[in-house]
């Protein structure tokens, strides 16, 4: 891993210039989880594997994350990997079990759990895999897009580390916060420091574009939103901001992404975010009269359209890039894709972002 590290020269750079507010040529797409199941040339490279092998080895990382743009002209590609491998990090941990997703045998029960912890301090050397995943998928890349970075959010990591695997209310966590206040600010201080560590060191590794994922924001609501994931939210992007700058590298987009969070648009838009991405329950108009004119947005089509037919595709697709207007945007699904999506459809999704998004002389 090194900030010295000579990279090809980016030929597309659409996704960045529309994080920085810039104008395009095209709409930029990508879609959440576009390496995975739902490509049969995945599914091969699973069969030989486990999925945490997969992510801790940076040649199977790589291959998999460049697999959905030997398909697709996608505008970014997205390194392979799980935002679970910050709790594994710091010691816990994490199994992935089919048709129940990410399993911790021995999540933390109390705050005394917490000492069971290891110290951010070492998350960058447990983690050099992804970071050697990333500076081998950018110059495998030559340019053809930029390489996004992300982790997930203190209080979606924290989420996970309580309950031990996914929940439809995360009742336990949440009890946590009511409960255990000062516990609760120790462990996502906790998961904070190691995570800023870890987005510096994917982009001294090569990722020119970071995504923060808060995928349980729908649980929290306005006053535990402010109290337990805007603070470390905004101190994620700020000291990521600074370490970059006195590495004397350029400045590096960043993307928060917080699901069911349309609640929190407007605390959002006051951080350092470029980008804001909202889910498909988020009125696009909606969204950038809150947020304003000088952020922008990422999203938002319902995952579930994919399953239409291509016309419908085509059809919603056009009606999004009207609502969302084709500056300050970049395309994508409001969740992830599935695994039983048909690829073609995802081409679809694709080729009509560019298709309705070109300037008129545009070639």
């Amino acid at each position: 891993m090194s900030c010295k590290e000579v990279f090809p020269a980016l030929k597309n750079d659409r996704l960045l210039r529309a994080a920085r507010g810039e104008e395009v040529d095209i709409v930029p797409v990508w879609a959440m989880r576009q390496a995975g199941r739902y490509l049969p040339e995945f599914r091969e490279e699973r069969s030989k594997c486990d999925f945490f092998t997969m992510c801790q080895t940076p040649r199977l990382s790589c291959k998999v994350t460049l697999q959905p743009l030997e398909r697709f002209p996608l505008d970014a590609a997205i390194i392979f990997s799980d935002i679970l491998v910050i709790p594994e990090a710091l010691g816990m941990q994490v199994e992935m079990k089919p048709g129940e997703g990410p399993v911790f045998p021995s999540p933390l029960r109390g705050p005394e759990d917490i000492s069971r912890l290891g110290s951010p301090d070492d998350v960058c050397t447990k983690l050099n895999y992804v970071f050697e995943a990333l500076t081998l998928t950018r110059k495998e890349l030559q340019g053809r897009a930029p390489l996004i970075g992300f982790s997930g959010a203190p209080w979606t990591i924290m989420a996970y580390m309580i309950e031990g695997k996914g929940s439809k209310t995360m009742s336990n966590a949440k009890g946590w916060l009511y409960r255990f206040p000062e516990a609760s600010h120790q462990l996502l201080k906790i998961i904070t420091d190691a995570t800023v560590s870890y987005l510096v060191g994917q982009v001294k590794a090569g990722a020119q574009i970071l995504q923060v994922f808060e995928s349980h924001a729908e649980h929290l609501g306005p006053y535990l939103f402010r109290e337990f994931a805007l603070p470390y939210l905004k101190q994620i992007c700020d000291d990521v901001k600074k370490s970059v700058a006195e590495l004397g590298m350029e400045d590096i987009p960043m993307i928060v992404f917080p699901k069911g969070g349309h609640y929190a648009l407007k605390d959002l838009a006051a951080l350092n975010y470029e980008v804001i991405g909202i889910d498909w329950t988020v009125d696009p108009i909606l969204a950038r009269e809150i947020v304003g004119p000088n952020k922008t947005l990422q999203g938002n089509l319902d995952p579930c359209a994919l399953y239409a037919d291509k016309e419908f595709i085509d059809n919603a697709v056009k009606e999004m890039i009207e609502k969302f207007g084709r500056n300050r945007y970049i395309a994508n699904l409001g969740h992830g894709m599935y695994p039983d999506m048909n690829p073609e459809h995802l081409a679809a999704f694709v080729d009509a972002v560019h298709k309705h998004s070109k300037k008129p002389d545009s070639t």
